[in-house]
């Protein structure tokens, strides 16, 4: 179904060759490896050399969770006008009952920054960010920067990155986005789906072949091959999207007369332009997916790369179940999680299911649902069903077809465009509950439930139409290749007068005399402190999961109605992972604040650490975590720490390069220990850490004290630009961009 090839590849011909098969003379490799559609795009957006990149893009897109932030800190940093099209949808926090008036404060917000800087403006239930993206900013050989981790427009020929807020100011102020030129892998794709098999299943064993071997990290997925043109538009986008899930940094396709037509069909047909590799490109490795052979997939919790084909957990329910199950309980800490009663007479009994977001709620997904439940019944027991189409427009044209009637006569609920569900604000599931979800992500809690409550809810990720056969089979858990229905579905019709009768399009026309409305929890960034010559760190938790999601380090649901309230949303900062933390983080910080009034380190502090220190050393906390990252591109997961007086975090290394940058892009050190034995109440000192950084030292000799006992200890820092340097120096990149304006 998915094999993995390690070393270089040539693609030529339509056909993959090994490297070492090829005889391929050097000079004719160098020419290759430009000739891939990844190099070209990002050679036209580079403002740098060959291998160090400096990246302008074409356009911006934020959230309701995200763009307050961004606003601010440019704001802060300078901002006069929007350079580029940003585009500011409202598609997190549009239940705007929780926390009262303050979501639709930040919508309010966001409308008065898109008239004063000229920005486009998406109101609350009108479209998902990504499916707005694509149906009116993609183009191909285009460049986006979005501040959400599922930023990917590949299948639209625009390459597409997901980064962390300030990633985004820095666009805002005309500066770059810098990365080392990233390794590009084939993933080519042959044969033709079965029937009842989705975009989700594919993606599905896409993410279990490559995230836990780390094989695509940080590198650009390019699709080739025969299979694309046996894949729809919508089933292109839906495996494009979940890329995100195998950590690549983003992700490109050839286009063909679908692409055309799906531009054709949104009233863009000048966006388009065909896209290929040259007729010899070279990879860097290649990911091969025989589309005949993949099977309805289930990826169970907790991570999308928990893959298995829906047939091979039903026929081995117990073992696999069980073995979940096992993980659940070491989660809470007891035996109250019991997965495995699913299973009855044989059968596996699910309590929800849900299609939604920019994955699930294309018109193709919900469409061929409705077909798989004609006639049928959900039922009105424990099992329910949940749609979301992802925009108005698809909504509307699910109307005019006649699917929305047959999903409601079938028990579903449809509801508007919203990303609650796949980030715990919206349809969460009983404790105890498995929940099966054609949305993005299953990591643990990130549905809504609170380990530190007792809670955990199970989240499987499926497809559509297996969702849909599960439905119209009572809840009991089956493949959609199993069910009979029929797969022809009408034409769908883009109806582009919803977004010209309601988003507000300001991009050109910036208006300085309106004025920024502010809702009373929106508030300014704390102060940062520029980064002392030396700094002692005390560590305010230590995390020794295999990988810790940015859901974790910052809670997303509830908690993100706080997101414009920088000292409200770090109450929340571990709070489901470790909730202490808060308080340790806070009487460092209340330490170093006594230090800068009265020039020295409190007494009790200058016993514990019971070292020799440099009279100019900082005091701050650090949090320890194996691999820490995974997940959201939201900045929150590293300024929540900064404002609580975070100055570090010590790894053995970062899930993702977003969260690296947002570590950096806040002040914080992005250190790496491959020893890693950290506790809570240990301390980390680093003399002359100031002087280092200027020398651009990687690695970084420390003192490790712990319980009294101090050990010489090597950090790494890893590569830094020459502005990531002067940013961590400064102490954020707000203080960066203010200490430039007065230069």
């Amino acid at each position: 179904m998915v094999k993995l090839i390690k070393g270089g590849v040539y693609y030529t011909e339509g056909k993959l060759l090994k490297e070492r098969e090829a005889f391929i003379v050097e000079a004719k490799k160098r020419r290759a490896v430009k000739g891939t559609m990844a190099y070209k795009i990002l050679n036209a957006h580079n403002k740098g050399d060959e291998e160090n990149l400096k990246i302008k893009f074409d356009a911006l897109a934020s959230h309701d969770i995200t763009y307050v932030g961004i606003i601010q800190t440019a704001k802060a940093s300078g901002l006069k006008e929007f350079p580029i099209p940003y585009t500011l949808t409202n598609c997190h926090n549009s239940l705007c009952a929780v926390g009262g008036t303050i979501n639709e404060d930040d919508h309010v917000f966001g409308l008065s920054a898109a008239k004063k800087y000229g920005g486009n403006y998406v109101p609350p239930h009108l479209a998902v960010i990504h499916q707005y993206m694509r149906e009116a900013e993609a183009k191909c050989g285009a460049m986006i920067l979005g501040s959400d981790s599922h930023t990917r427009y590949g299948a639209l020929g625009t390459m597409a990155v997901g980064e962390g807020g300030p990633e985004l100011v820095k666009q805002l102020l005309g500066q770059t986005y810098d990365v080392k030129r990233p390794e590009t892998i084939a993933v080519y794709l042959k044969g033709k789906l079965k029937k009842g098999v989705g975009p989700q299943d594919i993606a599905i064993a896409l993410v279990g072949a490559t995230f836990k071997k780390g094989f695509v990290k940080n590198k650009v997925l390019e699709f080739v091959g025969p299979g694309i043109k046996n894949l729809s538009m919508d089933f292109r986008l839906g495996i494009d999207v979940m890329t995100t899930e195998t950590a690549c940094l983003s992700s490109i396709w050839e286009t063909d007369d679908q692409t055309k037509e799906y531009f054709k069909i949104h009233g863009r047909e000048g966006d388009y332009k065909e896209l290929h590799p040259d007729a010899l490109a070279y990879y860097d490795g290649a990911v091969t997916i025989d589309l005949s052979r993949v099977e309805p997939m289930i990826a169970l919790p907790f991570h999308p790369s928990n893959a298995y084909t829906i047939r091979e957990v039903i026929d081995n329910a117990n073992d696999i179940l069980g073995e979940v199950q096992e993980y659940g309980n070491k989660l809470k800490g007891s035996n109250t999680f019991k997965l495995t009663e699913k299973i009855k007479d044989g059968k596996i009994y699910v309590d929800q299911g849900i299609i939604a977001g920019c994955a699930g709620g294309m018109y193709e997904n919900i469409a061929e649902a409705a077909e798989i439940l004609k006639g049928k019944d959900c039922g009105n027991g424990e099992f329910s069903l949940n749609v979301y189409p992802q925009s108005q427009p698809v909504f509307k044209s699910l109307v005019d077809n006649g699917y929305v009637s047959t999903l409601m006569s079938a028990g579903a609920v449809v509801k508007t465009a919203f990303c609650g569900p796949c980030f715990g604000a919206g349809d969460t599931p009983a404790n105890n509950a498995l929940s099966i979800r054609h949305t993005t992500r299953n990591f643990e809690n990130r549905e809504g439930s609170k380990l530190g409550e007792g809670q955990l809810a199970a989240v499987a990720l499926m497809d559509a139409r297996s969702i849909a056969a599960t439905s119209a089979n009572g809840g009991v858990l089956t493949p959609a290749t199993e069910v009979e229905y029929t797969k022809k579905l009408k034409k769908y019709y883009f109806d582009g007068s919803i977004y010209d009768k309601r988003v507000y399009r300001g991009w050109g026309k910036a208006d300085p005399s309106v004025q920024l409305v502010y809702g009373n929890n929106i508030a300014d960034w704390p102060e940062q402190i520029p980064l002392a010559n030396s700094v002692l760190m005390k560590a305010a938790s230590a995390i020794y999961d295999e990988v810790t999601t940015t859901d974790e380090l910052i809670p997303s649901g509830e908690t993100s109605s706080y997101r414009s309230n920088p000292m409200r949303l770090a109450e929340f900062a571990l709070s489901r992972k470790d909730p202490a933390y808060v308080g340790r983080a806070k009487e460092i910080k209340l330490a170093e604040e006594a230090r800068r009034q009265s020039g020295a380190l409190p007494e009790e502090v200058l016993k514990e650490a019971d070292i020799k220190l440099s009279p100019d050393t900082m005091y701050g906390s650090f949090v320890a975590s194996k691999k820490p990252g995974d997940g959201s591109a939201r900045e929150q997961a590293a300024s929540c720490q900064r404002v609580l007086g975070g100055v570090a975090n010590i790894a053995q290394e970062y899930a993702t390069k977003r969260y690296r940058s947002n570590l950096i892009n806040w002040g914080m050190l992005p250190l790496v220990c491959r020893n890693f034995d950290f506790k809570v109440g240990d301390y980390v000192y680093i003399e002359n850490i100031v002087g280092l950084i200027k020398e651009g030292a990687d690695v970084l000799p420390a003192k490790h004290i712990s319980e009294g006992k101090v050990k010489n200890i090597m950090l790494q820092l890893g590569y830094l630009t020459a502005e990531e340097k002067q940013i961590i120096l400064s102490g954020c990149l707000i203080n960066y961009n203010r200490d430039k304006a007065k230069l």
